[in-house]
């Protein structure tokens, strides 16, 4: 790297971690948003095994979260990807969370495993995922192609301070915004997981990492809840119940409160 280079990088990075990208820019920066996303929905009726639809389930949980953080957490924000029974995309889940410029991004699920398998109505116990590091080199290409889209400015080397949409060096700057998401996204996650365990007595199935596209299009820290299984009776018999409901939304609150004071 010559010493022009050099110097264009520096700019670069000066002007992104000194001014942060639009993704994460806020005109109250002590507000906190939190985007909470029950999977499936609508057309989109998810695992539906033992009388129960993960569409529901999850809705259920998200619901009663945002009224806790409304309740306990009144300068925190709440943006729900759904409030209702309506089919969304992934794309669409993701374009909420950016729009709304979020600073965590939290999708609930319900688990479930193929209907060959030996013993599955006794597997149980919750998970929380992250971005699969395996992706990394996914988003560098995406990346790439869409930021090409610059070059079609006549004058963008000028107006972007020499970042070139091309060259592996310039997106040094994103690939430690990107690392830092993670660390926190796995810092959620375990907060999640424990919760999830000690809170609402699930088997503990750990953090795990995935290449989950809703949250690989994410540009913000973004946790995958999977809250326990629905091929197991016990599991549905206790998600549907209001204890459960209160159980498992209070222990993604903890973690999400902690969150919070993270960031004051």
């Amino acid at each position: 790297m010559n010493i022009r280079r050099f110097i264009s990088f520096i700019i670069i990075a000066a002007i992104f971690f000194v001014l942060p990208p639009a993704a994460y820019a806020k005109k109250d920066m002590d507000a906190v948003t939190i985007v909470l996303d029950p999977g499936h929905g609508g057309k989109d009726f998810g695992a539906c095994e033992n009388g129960a639809k993960e569409k529901d389930i999850n809705l259920a949980v998200a619901k009663k979260l945002q009224a806790m953080i409304d309740k306990e957490l009144p300068h925190v924000e709440v943006v729900m990807t759904r409030s209702d029974d309506t089919y969304l995309t992934l794309q669409q889940r993701a374009d909420v969370a950016n729009n709304a410029k979020g600073d965590l991004f939290m999708s609930i699920h319900v688990n479930s495993v193929d209907k060959k398998t030996r013993g599955r109505e006794k597997t149980n116990g919750s998970s929380v995922y992250v971005l699969g590091l395996h992706r990394d080199q996914d988003n560098m290409k995406v990346a790439m192609r869409e930021n090409a889209v610059i070059e079609l400015e006549s004058d963008y080397k000028e107006k972007y301070s020499g970042f070139d949409p091309s060259k592996d060096e310039s997106y040094i700057i994103f690939e430690m915004a990107q690392k830092r998401n993670l660390g926190e996204s796995i810092r959620v996650a375990s907060d999640a997981q424990n919760e999830l365990v000690n809170t609402a007595g699930r088997s503990n199935r750990g953090v795990r990492q995935a290449g989950f596209w809703v949250l690989w299009a994410t540009s913000m820290p973004a946790v995958l809840v999977e809250l326990d299984f629905i091929c197991n009776p016990e599991s549905v018999k206790y998600m549907v119940s209001d204890n459960g409901v209160e159980k498992l939304a209070l222990s993604l609150f903890n973690s999400i409160k902690k969150f919070v004071e993270r960031r004051s």
